[in-house]
């Protein structure tokens, strides 16, 4: 990681200063798998400014998917506070936080999870039709398939390939489709989960610089969460999530 650059994520305390620009603040939350054999988690602290890029590194079991799923609202927590782009998504309902993901939040799987069969231009266009902001910033520019053109040019798909189904994409193709598509419209929050964990060392070090310009010309927050400990030096912070969520045995 380079050295010169400033900790933009933080564990720990924090100002009232340090409120205004933070995209990601979840503190004492709690949560528990259903089921009698489930684990459970607790974060303390945990907090990230906005524009910042994030490695979350940690094995297998460390809960890495339960900590995505409270940060992106798909799990609730038995207590706490998650506060996204300054809402707290755990007094909103199912559905508002269906809503709010849609509209702010932008997920990369970790298998990409594109529809085989639709177009790759109508798997990047997806988001805008349960998004209506992402929707109005895109067609502030111009129309919506001028946009997703755009983007897919700009990450190196050719108009045959735009048009074409997106199984017919190889591994690295389709990867630049699922960026595509989490940043279309612009969300402010940008997730990946295990995003490389599949490619060898060059397709990976492609995928994270297309990534990195992409979330640079969204002026997205980018958490990229992984077990690659060489990913490091692409991201303005790198933290262990053993350092941040606590896996316990459920009661």
């Amino acid at each position: 990681m380079n050295a010169e650059r400033p900790s933009v994520g933080r564990v720990g305390a924090m100002s009232d200063e340090d409120r205004i620009v933070q995209a990601v603040e979840v503190q004492d939350v709690s949560f528990a798998w259903p089921g009698r054999d489930a684990y459970g988690v607790e974060i303390e602290h945990f907090a990230l400014d906005a524009g910042s890029s994030t490695l979350l590194l940690g094995p297998s079991g460390s809960g890495k998917s339960t900590f995505l799923s409270l940060l992106c609202g798909i799990a609730m927590p038995t207590r706490g506070m998650i506060n996204i782009l300054g809402t707290d998504i755990t007094k909103l309902s199912g559905r508002q936080r269906d809503r709010f993901r849609a509209e702010h939040i932008g997920i990369i799987f970790q298998m990409f999870n594109l529809l085989p069969y639709g177009s790759v231009r109508d798997n990047v266009a997806l988001p805008l039709s349960f998004a209506h902001k992402r929707r109005e910033r895109v067609l502030m520019q111009g129309t919506i398939a001028a946009e997703v053109s755009k983007m897919l040019q700009a990450l190196g798909l050719s108009d045959k390939q735009i048009n074409g189904r997106s199984s017919a994409l190889s591994v690295g193709q389709q990867q630049r489709v699922a960026i595509a598509r989490a940043l279309m419209g612009s969300p402010e929050l940008i997730v990946a989960d295990e995003p490389t964990s599949a490619l060898d060392n060059e397709r990976r070090a492609r995928f994270l610089e297309l990534l990195m310009q992409q979330v640079s010309r969204a002026n997205a927050t980018l958490i990229v969460v992984s077990h690659d400990e060489t990913l490091a030096d692409q991201f303005d912070q790198v933290l262990h999530l053993n350092d941040i969520v606590t896996a316990k045995a459920a009661p």
